[in-house]
């Protein structure tokens, strides 16, 4: 049934159905609000969330712009307008970039590029006709700063980083926000064998690079200090301020890569600054 009279804030989530979409999904339920939890298997969604009045659960795979376009539909339909949509559905394939095929490659940034932008292009035209939403995608410290292992990830995360950058200069002449969140190492489920997919050994001089982590990364899985229900609560009350921040750092170790980033930037900037200035045509 449509509720165009809600004054309830409507979020979309994309992957709602485990990991952080999942605590974002019950933390924008738990403080009042109404979701639309996404995921390719639909019904697997609502099984994790659990019942609630103001739930809609859609199938959307976000590699497939026709399934974007038919959950901003469903949203609208049921609820009568969009205030947030969380860009949050990821994968990860990691190895050294030698090692990881062109259509790994091509898969990785499928889903956290292309994945993001398929559904804010689905969204972007009810949010300018009501003048107002937020836009949220979930980065990563490596969109800002190259980890070894990661080269096919971190260049998605880039990417995401940039474009979400561009669309924020586009889109606020229309009352619409956007916000990066950069999360360092939370207690997700990006590590376990449902999310990341390792490279194919094949090259002997990374052999033992590639032996120690993976089985570090492993052993990591399940041992993250962040936690992500407090990360989504800390989303919640982000998405309410009249103007959300640009970029969120979360975590103690994303705050110290932001500072890193920062200071290397700078002394970048500084170590070639005579020569850097003097290519101007004379």
């Amino acid at each position: 049934m449509t509720d165009n009279t809600t004054n309830k804030q409507v979020w979309l989530i994309t992957g709602a159905g485990r990991g952080l979409g999942l605590d974002i999904a019950q933390a924008a339920l738990a403080a009042g609000h109404a979701v639309v939890a996404t995921g390719r298997n639909p019904q697997k969604v609502a099984e994790a969330i659990g019942q609630h009045d103001d739930l809609l659960t859609v199938k959307l795979d976000v590699t497939k712009p026709e399934d974007a376009q038919a959950a901003i539909q469903a949203t609208v339909e049921r609820f009568g307008h969009l205030d947030v949509l969380v860009n949050n559905a990821g994968n990860f394939y990691a190895g050294f970039f030698e090692e990881l095929s062109p259509e790994q490659v091509r898969a990785q940034v499928e889903v956290l590029l292309f994945g993001p932008m398929n559904v804010t292009r689905a969204a972007l035209p009810q949010m300018r006709k009501q003048r107002s939403g937020l836009v949220m995608s979930i980065s990563s410290t490596a969109g800002l700063t190259g980890i070894v292992f990661c080269s096919a990830y971190s260049a998605a995360k880039f990417g995401l980083e940039g474009w979400m950058e561009s669309l924020n200069l586009e889109v606020a002449q229309f009352g619409i926000k956007t916000m990066l969140v950069e999360p360092g190492f939370f207690r997700t489920e990006l590590l376990t064998d449902d999310s990341t997919i390792y490279a194919e050994p094949q090259i002997d001089d990374y052999a033992e690079t590639t032996r120690k982590t993976v089985t570090e990364w492993k052993g990591m899985d399940g041992q993250q200090t962040g936690d992500p229900a407090k990360l989504a609560h800390a989303l919640v009350q982000l998405a309410a301020l009249p103007q959300p921040p640009l970029r969120f750092a979360a975590g103690v170790d994303a705050v110290a890569t932001f500072e890193d980033r920062g200071n290397a930037l700078l002394e970048q900037a500084n170590a070639y600054r005579e020569l850097s200035s003097s290519l101007a045509l004379d």
